[in-house]
């Protein structure tokens, strides 16, 4: 795994080969290699959470929190300067997520206790071959959440501006990550809740979601002649999603929003 990651590193052009030799300390894969990845996920990523999910609760506190009408909570205020459209965090939102950590709970022990392997999928069955420098695996493929990710890294097989194929599938691959951070100014929809979009839209959303398995189906899969164009053709339709957000979430025609939030009981 640490081989491979470096190696990502080593696509850049020019300085990839020095710079894939600075991360990893070493001309391969040793204690300094093993070393500096254990600290970063063990030490740098945790504390990165710990400051996103305390920011989390601080513009929580500062702003509220939103309602699943999508009304907009900044533009009625009480006295006090509160929104009062915003749901309070209890009971509305423990018992949501109570519900959410007790069905997560269920499926995680179901698996931890009873099939652990799961197909191959959470514990890879290369973990169960001992290690042999003289054999290499005939097909590697990353845990099961990297896979669509992967899919884009594979899908991308020609070069461009004379700069070899890999790098520009490392940047895809990186990319279909990093376009996530641009949703709120790629989302022109109107309204927020998908409650008052247009059926067009949910079309959209679920050939999006259907998409995003195939390409996770192909990561684990060795590479194919036929794989190989349903992963380009899924990747092509994933950046798409995303680059004409900004036209076909204003498409159609949406239902009204209420202007404030209204508890009816059942």
């Amino acid at each position: 795994g640490a081989q491979v990651i470096v190696n990502l590193f080593s696509a850049i052009p020019v300085i990839g080969p020095d710079l894939a030799i600075w991360i990893r300390g070493d001309y391969v894969v040793s204690d300094a290699t093993l070393n500096r990845f254990f600290s970063f996920h063990v030490i740098a990523i945790p504390l990165v959470l710990l400051g996103l999910v305390a920011a989390h609760l601080v513009a929580l506190h500062e702003v509220g929190s939103n309602n699943p009408d999508g009304v907009e909570i900044k533009e009625k205020k009480g006295a006090d300067g509160k929104p009062l459209d915003g749901i309070p965090f209890h009971p509305y939102y423990t018992v949501h997520d109570i519900l959410g950590v007790g069905v997560f709970l269920m499926v995680f022990s179901a698996i931890v206790f009873f099939a652990p392997e799961m197909g191959g999928y959470f514990l890879e069955y290369n973990n169960f071959i001992p290690a042999d420098p003289l054999k290499t695996p005939a097909h590697i493929a990353p845990v099961w959440y990297f896979t669509p990710f992967y899919s884009i890294l594979r899908a991308i097989t020609f070069p461009f501006f004379w700069i070899d194929a890999k790098f520009w599938g490392v940047v895809a691959m990186g990319g279909a990550v990093v376009i996530l951070f641009f949703l709120p100014w790629l989302d022109r929809s109107p309204v927020k809740s998908i409650r008052y979009r247009p059926a067009l839209h949910k079309w959209i959303y679920a050939i999006f979601v259907v998409n995003f398995v195939v390409l996770g189906y192909l990561g684990v899969k060795p590479p194919s002649d036929i794989g190989q164009v349903v992963s380009q053709l899924g990747t092509l339709y994933y950046f798409l999603f995303f680059l004409a957000m900004p036209w076909w979430s204003k498409m159609g025609t949406f239902k009204p929003v209420p202007d404030r939030v209204v508890f009816h009981a059942h």
